[in-house]
């Protein structure tokens, strides 16, 4: 094994180790003897963003496929031998990463790193068309449950299709589209696992009651022999102004329970002092019931049921912040929207008050707590660092960035970002009785621009 350790000391006593195996494989460990448990967390650098027109939702489909049997695991028996050695175990799929996970009784770790090495060298032995066709229904049976029969499921990809122009690699969201998933093709997914299920295109953290060099040299007898791979083909530039220069707009009629104002606006990407002022922002005009908006909309007018502003963090484009009010009884668009342009300008022209930034740190700080929490929880910050900036060392460092942040930064990325001519807005209305019956499909859309002397380029 060609490896460098390199120990960090960091607040709270937590370090890890990083080593990198000779096929490009690397491992991140963190001890912690607290309690006898260990998560394996492996992180392949792939996601939505790789995938071309005509074949989206590979990256996700291929979660699936990875649980559906390997040379040495027939079927679903990863979920079996994890369950019955007392673990738990899943995956998921975003645009920037694909993600597999276990957290086991110490002493079952070497399991967990045996199946997770056994389906990343050898998942096209077991890999057929009835394995894919079964897992292209399970998928598309998912989009139907989760987006397309929903209420106000289809609202975030709506979003994200304007907010990132066609073509963009982050235009489409990773459940892809029925009609692609439909012409995935056997010799498509085989190609997609060679090119990005190789070990140099994935980061290993293991966290918990570990011995270091035990695991270490499980790790080496069960991934080293996987050769890497160097066909990968890098993501799309995913660059784009840091304004849309115009506002987008978009009314749906469908059969939801009440109106509903959304909208995304572009911020800065993460890793950033910016979105970390952008994330407090938000937060303190959006993050729970003690947040501006609510207390506005909510409490003091009475026009919407509820009113939360969130941040979508993204490394390779900007990242999306995301506002869903859902109004009470008969209140207004207009109205809604009104208030919410006060409120912003208000808050780009003041900055946070001492009370809100108070707040807001110490909202992202329990998140960032929360998360760091649990040996699972660790593993994944670790893999996150490590693929999408280089660094597994910055999970222990997240809420000093967010703690150093000042309210004029936060003023700042609010003034500049939050803006009219910087958001995509969608508008559910629903259907009255007679346009139900007449046809619950039927949508509208309007496009305008405001504010607009500028476009997108």
């Amino acid at each position: 094994m060609g490896h460098t350790a390199i120990p960090q000391d960091t607040g709270g006593g937590l370090t890890a180790t990083e080593h990198r195996l000779a096929n490009g494989l690397r491992v991140v460990l963190s001890e912690d003897h607290l309690t006898p448990v260990a998560a394996v967390c492996l992180w392949y650098d792939v996601g939505s963003r790789h995938e071309v027109a005509g074949r989206t939702g590979l990256a996700h489909l291929f979660e699936h496929l990875m649980f559906q049997g390997s040379a040495q695991v027939s079927g679903s028996g990863h979920f079996e031998l994890v369950q019955g050695a007392g673990g738990s175990l899943n995956g998921t799929t975003s645009f920037e990463r694909t993600n597999y996970f276990e957290t086991m009784p110490a002493h079952q770790l070497e399991l967990a790193l045996w199946l997770e090495a056994d389906r990343m060298g050898t998942l096209l032995t077991a890999l057929d068309q009835e394995s894919l066709d079964n897992q292209r229904d399970v998928v598309k049976n998912e989009r139907r449950q989760r987006y397309d029969n929903v209420p106000y499921g289809t609202a975030f990809e709506r979003l994200a299709a304007m907010v990132y122009p066609s073509g963009h690699p982050y235009h489409h969201l990773p459940i892809g589209s029925m009609a692609d998933l439909d012409a995935a093709s056997l010799t498509d997914a085989q190609d997609f696992f060679r090119t990005y299920y190789a070990p140099n295109n994935a980061v290993l953290a293991v966290v918990g009651d570990i011995d270091p060099d035990q695991t270490l040299t499980w790790i080496e007898k069960y991934f080293g022999t996987i050769p890497s791979h160097d066909g990968k083909r890098p993501p799309r530039d995913g660059a784009l102004p840091p304004v849309l220069g115009r506002q987008l707009r978009e009314v749906v009629h469908e059969e939801v329970p009440a109106r509903a104002l959304m909208a995304a606006y572009r911020l800065p990407h993460d890793g950033t002092r910016e979105a970390d002022a952008a994330d407090l922002a938000l937060t303190a005009l959006g993050g729970g019931e003690s947040s501006r908006l609510h207390n506005r909309l909510v409490r003091r007018d009475r026009t919407a049921v509820a009113a939360g502003f969130g941040l979508l963090r993204l490394a390779g484009a900007p990242s999306l912040g995301w506002l869903d009010v859902k109004t009470s009884a008969d209140a207004a668009i207009e109205d809604i929207e009104a208030a919410v342009d006060e409120e912003l300008a208000r808050f780009a022209e003041e900055g946070p008050t001492p009370d809100e930034m108070e707040r807001a740190q110490a909202q992202l700080e329990r998140e960032w707590l929360d998360r760091l929490a649990t040996v699972g929880g660790r593993a994944d910050e670790l893999c996150k660092y490590a693929v999408l900036f280089g660094d597994p060392q910055l999970a222990w460092t997240g809420v000093r960035r967010v703690l150093e942040v000042t309210p004029e930064e936060v003023r700042e990325v609010a003034a500049a970002r939050l803006r009219p001519d910087n958001r995509a807005v969608l508008v559910y209305e629903p259907l009255d009785e007679q346009d139900a019956a007449a046809d619950a499909d039927e949508v509208s859309t309007e496009q305008t621009e405001r504010d607009g002397e500028g476009s997108e380029q």
